[in-house]
């Protein structure tokens, strides 16, 4: 019996815990253009650019077997708004209300050129928002 009212305490402890939001402006900085421009220099290292960007979406590699990294980030922005009007009755509830939404997205695609030497030798970047 005392055995079953722990593991039953426990089993709820676990299962609100698992319910907690999870912040996640605290799991690091998000990646922009000023990120790489203010973090990414020629001659850095393959595990530099790890450091700071995390792993790549995408690797390559050219004819000399130089690799080419890729990282593409898109996010989605969504926004809705709230509209009531006309004449609303306490029985009947007449009028109108409507929702307009808008959606907007934002893409982001760094490009790293390494040397053979896993140096990097150029990099570019492109963003775009439709």
């Amino acid at each position: 019996m005392k055995t079953a009212r722990t593991l039953s305490l426990l089993t709820i402890g676990l299962v609100t815990l698992g319910c907690q939001p999870v912040d996640l402006s605290q799991q690091g900085e998000q990646l922009t253009v000023a990120k790489v421009q203010r973090e990414i220099k020629l001659g850095m290292s393959s595990s530099q650019v790890v450091e700071v960007l995390g792993s790549p979406n995408m690797v390559t590699t050219d004819d000399e077997r130089r690799e080419t990294w890729v990282y593409d980030k898109v996010s989605t922005e969504i926004s809705t708004s709230q509209a009531q009007s006309g004449v609303w009755l306490l029985i009947a509830g007449a009028g109108q209300s409507g929702s307009r939404h808008s959606q907007n997205q934002r893409t982001l695609t760094i490009i790293i050129k390494f040397d053979s030497n896993s140096k990097v030798r150029d990099f570019a970047y492109r963003t775009s928002t439709f």
